[in-house]
């Protein structure tokens, strides 16, 4: 789809990334008369009930069955519809595991789940709503694109390229009000390439979701204090990956930091590892996000700077790796 979503300053920081979604999928529900809806009894939390509200006769609460949900979404793809159900991320990713894996992935149907929560941004709920593991739980299974968004705008970009290319898609956002880094769609968001938020030669930092903005500030913050060149790439797409940025930016800097509001362990840090090492090429190399273990409880922001993944922890992880002596030379035989 082309055009630009362009909202004021207001509405930007009243606006929540869930309601981007909301009207982006409302826009769709215009166009496309086969665009339905369906909810697991959180409408209003996950603002895909915008959507029932506009078009009732195309939104369907199956009530607090999530697995339901997945099953019958996948019977309506294969009816020729384009479902789009949301849930929090925690509930689509692991009480739904059976049925994405099955019903939606394996048949590989046209649907369309947008899992709201992500992370640890529903903080304040506690350990059962925090999805810290569903990107590794997502990518692994066949079939299925995974995206999250850094913005609203980003998420309205994900929200169209979902409907716009056919598949099954599981797109990743906040519970809340997150910084704004696009002011518009119209930046080249692209399905599995990364957006280079600031130009750097020294080191790279790999972000995605609500990290995105942070490691930007970070990168603008040691500009100024430290005079370090700081590349920062907006990873939206987890799968597919975008290689090419990865490998460019390994070659071009030598040193890369991955910031990501979930495990470690098979998410966006071991995505980017893994192209590295299937390259041979050798670098620095540092993973920030949520060790083996749960996160803590708390508002959004103070989990995020005590698992250090705000500016601050970047800062730090930036000057700990720019302090990391290893070869530096053109000849990359002997890295292989």
């Amino acid at each position: 789809m082309a055009g630009g979503l362009t909202y004021t300053a207001i509405d930007s920081t009243a606006l929540s990334t869930a309601e981007y979604y909301g009207k982006a999928l409302c826009e769709l529900g215009e166009q496309h008369p086969e665009v339905v809806a369906l909810t697991a009894d959180l409408g209003k939390s996950t603002k895909i009930g915008m959507f029932g509200e506009k078009f009732p006769d195309r939104f369907f609460n199956v009530g607090i069955a999530e697995q339901n949900m997945f099953g019958i979404a996948a019977g309506m793809a294969k009816a020729g519809l384009v479902p789009f159900l949301s849930t929090f991320s925690v509930f689509a990713s692991l009480r739904s595991a059976d049925q994405l894996h099955t019903d939606i992935c394996y048949q590989n149907v046209n649907a369309k789940i947008i899992a709201t929560h992500s992370g640890t941004s529903f903080g304040q709920a506690g350990s059962t709503h925090h999805a810290i593991c569903d990107m590794a739980v997502c990518r692994s299974i066949p079939n299925l694109t995974v995206i999250c968004p850094a913005d609203g705008m980003e998420t309205v970009n994900a929200v169209r390229a979902a409907y716009d290319n056919f598949g099954p898609y599981y797109i990743r956002i906040n519970r809340g009000f997150d910084r704004v880094l696009y002011p518009n769609t119209d930046y080249g968001f692209e399905v599995g390439k990364a957006v280079e938020l600031n130009k750097g030669t020294d080191i790279t930092v790999i972000a995605c979701g609500s990290c995105a903005f942070q490691a930007l500030q970070a990168a603008k913050f040691l500009d100024n204090a430290d005079g370090l060149k700081v590349r920062v790439l907006n990873m939206h797409t987890i799968k597919p990956i975008d290689r090419e940025a990865i490998l460019k930016a390994v070659m071009d800097t030598r040193r890369i930091i991955t910031v990501e509001d979930h495990t470690i362990i098979g998410g966006l840090g071991s995505a980017v590892a893994e192209v590295i090492v299937e390259s041979g090429k050798g670098c620095a190399f540092k993973q920030l996000g949520i060790k083996d273990e749960f996160a803590p409880i708390g508002l959004h922001e103070d989990i995020m700077s005590m698992l250090g993944i705000d500016s601050n922890g970047i800062i730090e992880a930036v000057r700990e790796v720019m302090g990391k002596d290893f070869e530096l030379d053109d000849d990359w035989d002997d890295e292989v």
